[in-house]
């Protein structure tokens, strides 16, 4: 393994243990704001508002910028196809410290499903030639069809969630879709991230003056918003599996669509690679609903 890759999966790592930890605060936050029920402007508002002046949300914001720093730092020296799988390992960070926290011992089923996460990442990485795999300039004709579809997607997974709530078909399913909506959204991030390091490469006036940052700053906003509307839509049961599967699969798709991130072909290297992206996840989405009855069967007093 090189100096660069080591140092790509030092910082992922890193990165996903911060996220970790935001993800907790920012839903134990999401339980004391105003409920957004018709998704009116005037709703919406007192919803930002409230959230930005709690102070769970704050202590989320800092342990985010704590992983967004090293994020940031992967994603320049390293493919979106490696820092993004690798960043699903932020789930089992949080089985870990909330064990930790609360002084029980993991059992074997999350160990199973840990080591399944673990060799599944590895395993794409390798078989899929990832963790070799060189990104290149951003084309922007696919850029830009992948941002439309993002886009779309987004917006029609917001509207079916509005539209489930106001049928009454579940919460449960209104919360899946605002989380395939915020792993949509944070996987076009982390390509918006790659984009301005990049041009901060040429220095600051070139960031400062191109839509990149803009781009990011709003998809930025936008995510954080949405995180928050799921976390209050339903049980995080359904929207954290939902949004830790999303993000790795879709910035896997952006890494070779938008940047060319040439990953192995062949048959059996494509079979073994899905092969390890389902696994992967799988574990991933076993892994949280597994956290979050963790989570529940701790009472408040010991989480405050």
């Amino acid at each position: 393994m090189s100096v660069s890759l080591i140092s790509v999966v030092a910082a992922s790592l890193g990165s996903a243990a911060f996220f970790s930890v935001s993800t907790a605060l920012r839903h134990r936050s999401a339980g004391k704001m105003p409920r957004v029920h018709h998704f009116r402007p005037n709703e919406l508002l007192g919803f930002a508002a409230a959230t930005l002046r709690h102070p769970l949300w704050l202590g989320g914001i800092l342990a985010d910028l704590g992983g967004l720093g090293l994020q940031v730092l992967a994603l320049h020296i390293g493919a979106l196809t490696v820092v993004q799988p690798l960043l699903a390992s932020a789930v089992l960070f949080a089985l870990i410290v909330g064990h930790w926290v609360t002084g029980t011992r993991i059992s074997r089923r999350e160990l199973v499903l840990g080591a399944a996460l673990v060799l599944s990442v590895a395993g794409f990485l390798i078989v899929s030639g990832a963790a070799t795999a060189q990104a290149d300039r951003t084309d922007r004709l696919p850029a830009g069809l992948a941002a439309a579809t993002s886009l779309v997607v987004v917006a029609g997974c917001v509207i079916t969630s509005r539209r489930a709530t106001r049928r009454k078909l579940g919460s449960r399913r209104a919360a899946a879709l605002v989380g395939v909506a915020v792993g949509t959204i944070y996987a076009g991030t982390a390509a918006l991230i790659k984009a301005s390091t990049n041009v901060a490469q040429h220095g600051p006036a070139a960031l400062l003056s191109s839509w990149q940052l803009y781009a990011l700053l709003a998809a930025g906003a936008v995510g954080l918003l949405l995180a928050q509307m799921a976390f209050q839509a339903g049980p995080l049961a359904a929207s954290l599996p939902a949004t830790a599967t999303a993000d790795p699969l879709v910035s896997v798709l952006l890494g070779v669509v938008v940047y060319d991130e040439r990953l192995r072909t062949g048959v059996v290297p494509l079979l073994l690679s899905l092969l390890c992206l389902v696994l992967m996840s799988a574990a991933v989405a076993l892994l949280s609903q597994v956290r979050v009855v963790a989570e529940e069967s701790v009472p408040t007093h010991e989480m405050a």
